[in-house]
C-alpha cells in the first residue's frame, strides 16, 4: 500500500503537466482504459500462474464495480481539474483528507464519535485554512480537491466490503472500465477530442495509466481484502507527502511557510484520526470496537 501511495503521489506532478496538452476528461478516460488493460493482463497471468479454474459469470461483480467506477471517475476528474487551479502539494495533501473523512462517515452511519476523529478533523480543517492562504473560503482548485477526497473516501469504504465477497482484480478491472467509459463519454460531449492530444500526452498517459491506475488500484484491491479500511486509508494518505516531495524535485514548486504548516496539520490530522485513543468502554459493555475507526 505504501508503494501504491508513492506511485499516486508522483502522479500528481504528471497530471499537472498533462493539462498543457490534453483535456482532463479525455486524459482520465484514456489512462483508466490503459489501466484496465494492465489489470486484465495481470489477472490473467496470476490465474495461469496459480492454475486456478476458469471464473464463472457470478465472479464478475458488475454492480459493485460500476459503483466504484463512477465514484473514481468523479474523484479523479475533480482532482485533475483542480490541479489546474492549485499547487501540486495542496492537491496531494487535500486529496489525502479521505483518511479523516472515512471515520467521519462512519460516525454518520451510527458509530460512536471518537476523540481521535474530533482531533483529526480539527487539525485537518486548520491545515486547510493555512493551505488556502489563511482564508475562510477555499479556492476553486482546493475545493475541487476536497470534493474528490469525499468521493474517494466513499470508494475506500466500499471496496473494503466488496473485496470480501468478490475477486479483487475482477473488481478493479470493472471499476477501471466503468471509470474510463464515463470519462470518455463526458469528454466527447464536453471537450474537443483530438488524436494528436493523446499522442502529445503519451508519456503522461503511460505512467498514470499503467502505473498509477493499473498497478496502484490493483494493489489497493488486493491489499484491502485483508486490511481495515481506516488502517489502509492512513497508509494511502502518504501520497500527499510523496506529492509534495515530487513537486519540489521535478517542477521546483515552492510552498510558503504557512502552507508547509498547513500540510503538517493535515498529516497530524490524518494520523490522529486513526491512532489517537478512543473513549473507553464502560465496564461490562458488550459493544465491540469498530474496525473502520481503527480500534
Amino acid at each position: 500500500m505504501l508503494f501504491a501511495a508513492l506511485i499516486w503521489g508522483c502522479s500528481f506532478v504528471v497530471q499537472r503537466l498533462s493539462l498543457a496538452t490534453i483535456g482532463p476528461l479525455l486524459f482520465t478516460g484514456v489512462r483508466f482504459l490503459l489501466g484496465a488493460l494492465v489489470v486484465g493482463a495481470l489477472s490473467r497471468w496470476l490465474k495461469r500462474a496459480t492454475d486456478s479454474a476458469p471464473r464463472r459469470r457470478a465472479d464478475w461483480p458488475w454492480g459493485p464495480g460500476a459503483v466504484l467506477g463512477v465514484l473514481v471517475a468523479v474523484s479523479i476528474t475533480a482532482q485533475q481539474i483542480g490541479l489546474g487551479y492549485t499547487k501540486v502539494a495542496n492537491a496531494g495533501f487535500i486529496s489525502s483528507m479521505y483518511v479523516v473523512i472515512v471515520p467521519v462517515f462512519s460516525v454518520l452511519l451510527g458509530q460512536h464519535l471518537r476523540f481521535g476523529t474530533i482531533l483529526g478533523a480539527a487539525c485537518a480543517a486548520a491545515g486547510l485554512y493555512y493551505l488556502s492562504g489563511q482564508h475562510l473560503i477555499l479556492s476553486y482548485g482546493d475545493g475541487l480537491e476536497l470534493f474528490g477526497a469525499v468521493a474517494i473516501a466513499l470508494q475506500l469504504m466500499l471496496i473494503g466490503a466488496y473485496t470480501q465477497k468478490h475477486d479483487p482484480l475482477n473488481l478493479a478491472l470493472i471499476q477501471n472500465i466503468v471509470c474510463a467509459l464515463v470519462c470518455l463519454v463526458a469528454a466527447l460531449a464536453l471537450e474537443t477530442v483530438r488524436w494528436s492530444d493523446i499522442q502529445n500526452s503519451a508519456l503522461a498517459i503511460l505512467y498514470c495509466g499503467a502505473a498509477s491506475v493499473g498497478i496502484g488500484y490493483a494493489i489497493q484491491a488486493i491489499a484491502q481484502k485483508d486490511a481495515v479500511p481506516a488502517h489502509a486509508a492512513i497508509i494511502f494518505s502518504m501520497e500527499g507527502v510523496f506529492a509534495a516531495l515530487a513537486a519540489r524535485v521535478f517542477i521546483n514548486e515552492h510552498l510558503s511557510w504557512p502552507a508547509i504548516f498547513g500540510c503538517s496539520l493535515v498529516v497530524v490530522g490524518c494520523l490522529a484520526s486513526q491512532i489517537a485513543p478512543g473513549r473507553r468502554r464502560m465496564p461490562g459493555s458488550s459493544q465491540a470496537s469498530s474496525p473502520i475507526n481503527g480500534n
